[in-house]
């Protein structure tokens, strides 16, 4: 087949080169039907390619929508799997792809069992599966045990109630309403409604968190017990998912068998909590034998690779294989490696779990979502399973301490679901224990659940006073002591802060960024966990009361190390090290065209009037703004007086190179003055400097500072043009004595 380039107009192009494309797709589909296994798996690949390519891009897309409007970004890659799925956008036909971008396919989920529609294919479901273990391995590794374990009492109360009521709002009400929907006979053993009350449990702390972070209610006593109940809800609804798999499986058959059913799940149970125990007791002896093993992304990985061994480990055992990687992660929870393999693993969370959520988008059949039936089922379903998480985790509170406004706040938290729930909602589906009505309504759940609860949870902290009784005291955050270190300046600051962070790594910490942005840092050793925060000059450590003393004595040595790093860089520069300079200055062929490029004859002062430092860098700033090269000449003259206050820029031989980065300048711009006497820049051979270079770049952008610099530096060491640059009286004969060529120019 040849291609033929044809010469059209900007118009015409785009036109041309998607008649082409098009073409090209109706070869490749006429040619499929005659190909072999070879031209099948290729198209196959062929497919998988364009459809994550797809998913991605729509799933990015949708995710930034949904930040900039302050919701969470999961929410927006779901809608954005609904709008590319095959019941919206997905069902249109295109050139070569008369079934559409995601064509249905017939899949037999067992032998002897039924088939099942699906608007996935085989390798795209893979990829999604693929993507819902690592979800959840991420899950259990942010699920925090201590807080478990120190909260059990306020935290097993809220979790506990939140997952019963729950629990049994959404199971009896789906016997209920189940046959309105999906004409049939319902128990509440029945797997539908089994899944459905187990979905109607899960809850997103996450989204919570965010709102109690921003509102600076973290701390807060409704906050820290919405924070413990939320892991024991995330545990509890873990087993009531390994359980309900188990009895689902047990009653799809058309008898009950109680003995059976009782028997499957408390095996279920045992190998779950079983699988539990050993990993937490086996997980710091395996944390320390990966440590060995290679750096931070070697051990990411093979934290990873148990993960999946476990999850097929899992679905080998009868059990879903998102618990099994749940299992590793909550396992690793608790080591120091925990950080570190999240950290590591971010860009594969950031490439698979868009394309899970939205594929979850691409199952929901609006048709059948817009059905009156289907859509009150879930508008009942979901107010329900607020009002369950509502009572269930809010009661409770009242026997801890907590008033009414306390327990609504509480509640409140409890809410939203998220990421977990469409798991359940996925694994139910591509099980066959639920269809695809109830799969768009669990999708509807969360939709709604997940945009009602962060307003009505600002709402309920934004009605003033105290969500305690009077004499009452909930539990609080962990036991922690703040150490707080102030400095002259936010640089020196940020050079300590980093100073510590090394140090803490050389003592076996794993310290690592939270937030660069926002100068939150975290250092881990086991069950000791450091908070570092830099706010302006000030370094604040929040630490367990018994690694204080080690927090200060590493703090102490850091400042030491650093003051003697200051007195050594105040001492002259040995004659050794100025000779090695010099030497290796004048092997080097000096670049007088960068000169050239950033100097002009109007910046050019041969006799400056000024007797202070100061008055020298105003002088020559002054300069440059009567040549148009400076647009502010305050916030110039600021940036250079506080880049020359952290240190002077006075170096040998009567030469002063005061700079700075300001938003007053477009690009780099210099001006160079002379004084005959010198003026006092506190060298570093203790000479006044004659000659003054003041260079000036931009902050929003790169600007070549240092290789101007090296340059000028290397013209200067020469003895003669430094004489000839001293012995100018105009700035014409300056800028030849700095740029022998300009007088050509």
């Amino acid at each position: 087949m040849g291609i033929r380039v044809v010469r059209s107009s900007s118009k015409s192009w785009a036109v041309a080169a998607l008649t082409a494309l098009a073409a090209l797709f109706a070869r490749a589909a006429e040619a499929e039907g005659t190909g072999a296994l070879a031209v099948s798996m290729a198209h196959s690949m062929m497919m998988l390619l364009l459809q994550l390519g797809a998913i991605l891009f729509a799933a990015r897309l949708g995710n930034m929508l949904f930040t900039r409007l302050r919701l969470p970004g999961m929410l927006g890659e779901l809608c954005a799997g609904v709008a590319i799925g095959p019941y919206a956008l997905g069902r249109l036909t295109l050139p070569g792809f008369a079934n559409g971008l995601f064509p249905e396919f017939f899949i037999r989920l067992s032998e002897g069992g039924h088939e099942l529609r699906f608007v996935v294919s085989p390798e795209l479901y893979g990829v999604c599966m693929l993507a819902a273990v690592v979800l959840l391995f991420l899950v259990g590794l942010e699920t925090d045990l201590n807080l478990f374990l120190r909260y059990s009492v306020v935290g097993s109360l809220v979790g506990a109630g939140g997952v019963a009521l729950s629990f049994l709002a959404g199971d009896l009400l789906s016997v209920w309403l189940l046959p309105w929907v999906v004409p049939g006979t319902y128990t509440a053993l029945s797997p539908a409604c089994v899944f459905l009350g187990v979905l109607s449990t899960a809850t997103s702390v996450s989204i919570t968190a965010r709102i109690l972070n921003e509102n600076r209610r973290l701390d807060s006593p409704e906050g820290v017990t919405i924070l413990a109940g939320a892991v024991f809800d995330d545990v509890l609804g873990i087993i009531l998912l390994a359980v309900g798999m188990g009895v689902a499986g047990a009653t799809a058959a058309q008898h009950t068998d109680w003995a059976g059913i009782g028997k499957t799940a408390l095996g279920t149970l045992v190998v779950w909590l079983g699988a539990t125990t050993a990993g937490v007791l086996a997980a710091r002896t395996l944390a320390h034998a990966l440590k060995r093993m290679g750096g931070h992304s070697e051990v990411a990985v093979l934290a990873l690779g148990l993960a999946l061994i476990m999850a097929g480990l899992f679905e080998r055992a009868h059990l879903t294989m998102i618990i099994g990687s749940y299992v590793m992660g909550l396992s690793f929870s608790r080591t120091d490696i925990n950080h570190m393999v999240r950290e590591h693993l971010q860009p594969v969370f950031a490439l698979l779990v868009p394309v899970f959520f939205a594929v979850m988008g691409m199952m929901v059949d609006l048709e059948l979502l817009g059905d009156p039936k289907i859509l009150l089922f879930g508008l009942v379903y979901t107010a329900a399973c607020m009002l369950a998480k509502l009572a269930g985790c809010g009661l409770p509170t009242l026997l801890c301490g907590f008033n009414l406004r306390g327990a609504l706040r509480v509640g409140v938290g409890m809410v939203p679901r998220g990421e977990v729930a469409l798991v359940i909602a996925g694994v139910g589906l591509t099980s066959g224990f639920i269809s695809k009505e109830v799969f768009g309504v669990a999708v509807l759940m969360t939709l709604l659940t997940t945009l009602t609860a962060p307003p009505l949870l600002i709402a309920a902290f934004n009605r003033k006073g105290s969500g305690l009784r009077p004499g009452k005291s909930p539990p609080g955050p962990l036991d922690v002591m703040l150490s707080s270190y102030s400095f002259p300046n936010e640089e020196v600051t940020a050079l300590l802060r980093n100073s510590l962070m090394q140090h803490l790594g050389q003592e076996g910490y794993f310290a690592h960024a939270l937030s660069m942005s926002e100068g939150i840092y975290q250092a881990r050793k086991e069950d000791a966990v450091l908070n570092i925060r830099q706010s302006g000059n000030t370094i604040e450590i929040d630490a367990p009361p018994d690694a204080v003393p080690v927090v200060r004595l590493m703090m102490i040595e850091v400042i030491v190390e650093f003051e003697q790093t200051l007195k050594e860089l105040r001492k002259p520069l040995g004659a050794e090290l100025h000779t090695e300079l010099s030497e290796v200055e004048a092997g080097r062929t000096v670049r007088r065209e960068t000169l050239a490029r950033h100097l002009s004859q109007e910046a050019m002062v041969p006799d400056l009037k000024a007797t202070t430092k100061r008055a020298a860098i105003a002088e020559l700033i002054d300069v440059l703004a009567r040549a148009g090269l400076v647009k502010d000449s305050d916030a110039a003259l600021a940036s250079a007086l506080k880049r020359e206050a952290a240190m002077s820029t006075g170096l040998r031989h009567g030469i002063a190179c005061p700079h700075a980065r300001t938003d007053a300048v477009g690009r780099l711009v210099c001006a160079v003055g002379l004084k005959a006497d010198g003026i006092e820049f506190q060298s570093m051979d203790a000479q006044p400097a004659r000659v003054i270079i003041l260079t000036l770049s931009p902050t929003t952008a790169e600007s070549p500072y240092m290789a101007f610099m090296s340059s000028a530096m290397a013209v200067l060491h020469e003895e003669k043009a430094l004489k000839l640059l001293l012995g100018c009286r105009t700035s014409g004969e300056m800028l030849r004595a700095l740029v022998p060529d300009s007088r050509k120019k």
